[in-house]
């Protein structure tokens, strides 16, 4: 049977590369970076290695990066941290934010900041008047990512920050799904604090980092040591860093080769999904869609039963709801964009990667309509729905 992998988004797959990279450092190069004795010192130059390649990505000093878990704990070291440092005040996030961005700015509205959330129409994109008109003269900050997880829009986040520069408000981006992909070299994002993960880009699990504008309050979210400068404590994950500096450099040698690449796979994948599948929607702004990432809602189908029925063709997706992890909400980005639930739990998510194949989307094409005939004809209440 096939093995198809088509949920990058999700995560990508260890880069040989980087595995060998990081090998050593989980034998003889043990050392603890604080460590004065040689056995820290002779790791520490790799930490700092690892830290100036990724913020030669970002076009910052190393010194303005620290290293995190992931993406999670990124965002949630910088919407804390400035709100923590302040005290008080008001934070603008819209609605299709990641849940890591979402669920913080929540939490820190119950314990007594104020939050307003934009609504997104049915493009996907953030109207940068909107956060305009959201700002008021106690915002601390606005929080839009660079390119959202779920359909793949690229966000206006440079038209964003000149509004916030223009008004003194911080500005923070979750670039999670963008770095090492696109350019998002901080002074043309326009941005205050980045967020990033290793695990995006071929690179590890469970490491991450947080840029940090120079002159930015904010409080540590960990504290304890003084790893980090003080911002963030607890003994660095080596190897994880080291592989994550090794990704970043591959990443950026072939990211315009990828990118290209995945135009004509996602212009592929579109027409064959659209041309074999009555009653199909492609989720968002087609001219502001990075091409790895395809978002389609499908009519009288359940996402979950179309995931399970991929998954025994080898093929991995996943859905565009959250009912694959027990909840039957629909997923919050499509019903900020005013898809009807219904709907909205009938949708997929194929992200593709630099491995994916020409071949590999034949073969989707190949099965996956006649899944989705199956499972109309499976269910007569889907089946009226359509009348």
């Amino acid at each position: 049977m096939n093995r198809v992998y088509l949920d990058h988004n999700a995560t990508t797959p260890l880069r040989p590369e980087v595995r060998d990279r990081m090998i050593p450092f989980l034998g003889d190069l043990f050392g603890n970076p604080s460590s004065a004795h040689s056995f820290g010192q002779e790791v520490k130059p790799h930490l700092e290695e690892a830290r100036r390649l990724i913020a030669d990505q970002l076009g910052t000093s190393p010194n303005q990066l620290v290293f995190t878990s992931g993406g999670t704990e990124s965002d949630n070291a910088a919407i804390k941290g400035v709100a923590f440092a302040a005290g008080k005040g008001h934070l603008v996030t819209p609605l299709i934010e990641h849940p890591a961005v979402l669920q913080t700015v929540s939490w820190l509205a119950k314990k007594g900041f104020e939050a307003t959330y934009i609504p997104v129409g049915s493009s996907g994109v953030v109207d940068p008047d909107d956060v305009r008109k959201a700002i008021r003269p106690d915002t601390l900050l606005v929080s839009v990512m660079h390119v959202n997880n779920e359909i793949g829009t690229i966000q206006p986040v440079e038209e964003i920050s000149a509004i916030t520069r223009e008004l003194g408000v911080l500005f923070h981006s979750d670039a999670v799904q963008s770095f090492g992909k696109m350019p998002t070299k901080v002074d043309d994002l326009g941005a205050d604090l980045v967020s990033i993960a290793a695990h995006k880009i071929y690179g590890p699990k469970g490491v991450g980092a947080l840029y940090i504008r120079k002159g930015t309050r904010i409080d540590p979210l960990i504290i304890g040591g003084a790893q980090e400068k003080r911002r963030r404590s607890g003994t660095e994950n080596i190897p994880g860093i080291v592989g994550f500096g090794e990704a970043i450099l591959h990443a950026e040698k072939e990211r315009q080769e990828i990118y290209n690449r995945l135009v004509s796979l996602r212009k592929k994948l579109v027409t064959g999904l659209t041309g074999q599948i009555p009653e199909i929607w492609i989720n968002g702004d087609p001219e502001r869609t990075f091409p790895s990432t395809v978002s389609a809602s499908i009519a009288r189908v359940e996402g979950e039963s179309m995931l399970l029925s991929l998954d025994m063709e080898g093929i991995a997706v996943s859905t565009g709801s959250a009912c694959s992890s027990g909840s039957l909400e629909p997923s919050h980005v499509l019903v900020s964009l005013g898809i009807d639930p219904m709907l909205a739990q009938g949708t997929l998510r194929f992200s593709m990667g630099r491995q994916t194949t020409s071949e590999e989307i034949d073969y989707l094409l190949e099965v996956f309509p006649p899944i989705i005939q199956r499972l109309r004809a499976m269910s007569p209440l889907r089946a009226s729905q359509a009348g």
